[in-house]
């Protein structure tokens, strides 16, 4: 039907809440705190309804590889003006690799890294 959410586990909960809501600017549905598991879990909104789920876990294992480990590659967002994007964030002190053009699409597209390394795809619409 569609896409509902996709879930991050965080190696540093407030740093990586302090990414998603300040830096990428995600509203917050709901702040958890899991008491048995010890863990937080964080709902962040984007449009038609899709969230991201933010989860602290006691000591998760580091990816494996970037971004070529087997499972979630990295994840995209749609933006209407990459300049405008690539600008806000830098401002903000984050690393924004260079602007690039899809052979198939003719749209551009960057990534920059989440603050545990997951790969973030912006792509102009």
């Amino acid at each position: 039907m569609r896409l509902h959410h996709v879930a991050i586990i965080a190696s540093d909960y407030p740093r990586s809440r302090d990414f998603y809501t300040r830096v990428l600017g995600l509203p917050i549905i709901r702040e958890t705190f899991r008491a048995e598991r010890q863990s937080w879990k964080l709902d962040l909104a984007l449009d038609g309804g899709v969230q991201i789920e933010l989860f602290s876990f006691l000591n998760p294992p580091p990816r494996p590889t970037h971004p070529e480990a087997a499972g979630l590659r990295h994840l995209a967002f749609a933006v209407a003006s990459i300049e405008a994007e690539v600008a806000r964030l830098q401002t903000l002190g984050v690393a924004i690799e260079p602007v690039r053009t899809d052979p198939n699409t003719g749209k551009r597209y960057t990534f920059f890294a989440d603050p545990d390394g997951l790969p973030i795809e912006l792509y102009e619409h």
